[in-house]
């Protein structure tokens, strides 16, 4: 699995033709707890960079925004209950929704872990 990141501190897994999305551990441990997400519809279309969701913590409210272009095939239903799992594992089981890329070429813009890594440890 390949998996890039946004300075925005969004991440995208591929998996095939589609990938997951979320935020990183980094977005999620400087949110704090997190206690709602708003989630986009299943069929909604995204360009790169368009708001695609809101995560609210204790701290903030925060937009997140769509890494790479594409169709919502699917959301992170569990999440409404518990929100909770971004704490726990935001590059895993916290993810938010599932795109079909329809702009494939946009990964090519972001960052691969090592760069990621290194961009975060400039913060």
């Amino acid at each position: 699995m390949t998996v890039y990141f946004t300075k925005d501190h969004e991440w995208v897994r591929l998996e095939g033709d589609s990938a997951l999305v979320g935020i990183t551990d980094y977005a999620q441990s400087q949110l704090g707890d997190v206690v709602y997400v708003e989630l986009p519809e299943v069929g909604k279309t995204f360009a790169k960079g368009d708001e695609a969701a809101v995560v609210e913590s204790v701290k903030a409210a925060s937009d997140v925004y769509a890494p790479v272009s594409g169709l919502v095939i699917a959301v992170n239903a569990k999440l409404a209950d518990a929100p909770g799992t971004i704490n726990e594992a935001a590059e895993g089981d916290g993810w938010f929704m599932k795109l079909t890329l329809t702009e494939p070429g946009e990964l090519e813009n972001l960052l691969d872990e090592t760069a990621y890594k290194a961009f975060v440890e400039t913060l």
